[in-house]
């Protein structure tokens, strides 16, 4: 149910499906390049979006992150027991950026 921040980067080089469960604020400040925000606090209410991002990609692991491996841990979790292929980046953001790898900053205006 988890994987590392390696393991997301090679998954992201094929295109894979990302959501950053942090607040707006957190998210803005830095996070993985198409990391689509899903707050952790509104999956519930937007799992529709990405039930149909992973449906239009033929049932695609979803791949959670937030700062430190917590809140997605909490979000893969729920996924999974809505039916969803979900794992969560242990280490979170803190360990991405740590790690040196690339870094966006402000809004994603897109939806999961």
């Amino acid at each position: 149910m988890e994987i590392d921040i390696h393991a997301l980067a090679a998954a992201r080089s094929v295109g894979a499906i990302v959501i950053d469960v942090r607040e707006p604020d957190e998210y803005h400040s830095g996070h993985v390049p198409g990391a689509r925000p899903i707050p952790l606090g509104e999956l519930a209410t937007r799992v529709g979006e990405l039930a149909i991002r992973v449906g239009e990609r033929g049932g695609e692991r979803v791949h959670g992150i937030c700062a430190s491996g917590r809140r997605s841990l909490l979000a893969a979790k729920w996924l999974i027991s809505q039916g969803f292929d979900a794992v969560s980046v242990a280490g979170g953001t803190v360990a991405w950026t740590g790690a040196g790898l690339p870094v966006e900053t402000g809004p994603n205006r897109q939806r999961a």
